[in-house]
């Protein structure tokens, strides 16, 4: 009888446990990276941090200091805060600010931080078909461009850029359809590359612009400046205890927002182009509305 209750007991254990590992391991199963080997282990989703390298800078820094591994899990804002919200993975970086702040007054993130930005830029063929050259605004830049009907790429992935550029079309009065405007379902490298390849216009931003520009043919930078195309980022992490890695991504956010992750991050990409990729969360505060 004792035996058959130590094993009713371990059973149930289980059965408690499994749904966090399950998670836990589809996470890193699906890694586009990791980066470290210790034993604190967590899962972060984010797109062009990543993708662009500033996430791995962190990461290292973070993880020799805290004998912790991080499984990046590559993925648009629309797609981190899904992964986020499915307890898929622990913490998230993205740029999505009213979804952000949704999913804090929804509970099911936490610890908002803001941790940078970069921004926006319109690019497109030097000879500027659509003259968005001249425009006063970016929602002025986007009516001449449909206007136009000159190719317009679009990451219609749901991604922070594919929201801020739904949320320009709308103030500029417009829904854009036809061939010109052109779906790209890709990240924002690879959109940026389609674009160079058809010759038309992309809102980039500056982070990937500076990294891929030197590389690219046919492209320049034809519309910037608007506050509007200002690109904060934020992170959110799970609610304590709903993830096993929540602890230490909720720890790796505030090492983020510190001092020491706000210099990395300011200079990273000094050393390759001469500028920064991103600005601090300092800088970005003005434009953190």
């Amino acid at each position: 009888m004792k035996i058959r209750k130590l094993q009713l007991w371990q059973i149930m254990v289980l059965l408690f446990l499994l749904p966090g590992l399950s998670v836990q391991l589809h996470a890193q199963e699906n890694c586009t990276e990791t980066y470290g080997s210790g034993t604190h282990r967590f899962s972060l989703a984010t797109g062009s941090p990543g993708e662009l390298g500033l996430l791995k800078v962190l990461a290292e820094e973070f993880n020799r200091e805290k004998k912790a591994s991080l499984c990046w899990v590559k993925a648009g804002s629309g797609d981190a805060m899904k992964m986020l919200k499915e307890k898929q993975v622990d913490v998230i970086m993205v740029h999505a600010p009213a979804a952000e702040k949704q999913a804090v007054q929804q509970g099911w993130a936490i610890k908002r931080t803001l941790i940078g930005s970069n921004e926006f830029y319109i690019v497109g063929p030097p000879e500027d078909p659509a003259g968005i050259a001249s425009a006063e605004y970016v929602a002025q830049a986007y009516r001449k461009i449909a206007e136009s009907k000159a190719p317009f790429l679009s990451r219609g992935d749901n991604s922070g850029t594919h929201k801020k550029e739904l949320d320009i079309w709308k103030s500029s009065g417009i829904t854009p359809s036809g061939d010109w405007y052109v779906l790209s379902k890709g990240f924002m490298m690879d959109t940026l590359k389609n674009a160079d390849s058809l010759g038309g216009y992309f809102m980039s931003d500056s982070s990937t612009w500076i990294e891929a520009n030197k590389t690219l043919k046919r492209l320049k930078i034809l519309f910037r400046g608007d506050p509007v195309m200002i690109n904060t980022y934020h992170a959110l992490c799970q609610p304590e205890g709903a993830t096993a890695g929540q602890s230490i991504a909720s720890q790796f956010v505030d090492f983020v927002a510190s001092e020491k992750g706000q210099l990395l991050i300011r200079n990273f990409g000094k050393d390759r182009f001469g500028e920064g990729l991103y600005n601090d969360a300092e800088y970005a505060r003005q434009y953190d509305y």
